[in-house]
């Protein structure tokens, strides 16, 4: 699993964000920028998730692991 962000993710997460002061770091300021880092890794660790998941029901049932997977690609 790759559990960090790149730091080009950041950087685009950061610039994203609309802050209320310039960089100085208010408390809303920090809660913000935290919002949009959120919001940058959560498809990817979704993604991993998934991925993850078809990886276990594929060890019990390799049917509906394929099911799974086809299922993944239509949405």
């Amino acid at each position: 699993m790759t559990d960090k962000l790149t730091p080009q993710e950041v950087a685009e997460a950061f610039r994203k964000c609309y802050l209320k002061e310039n960089y100085n770091f208010l408390e809303e300021d920090l809660q913000e920028l935290a919002r949009g880092l959120i919001r940058a890794a959560e498809p990817k660790i979704a993604s991993e998730e998934r991925d993850k998941c078809i990886k276990f029901v594929r060890s019990l049932n390799t049917q509906v692991a394929q099911a799974l997977q086809d299922f993944k690609r239509e949405v």
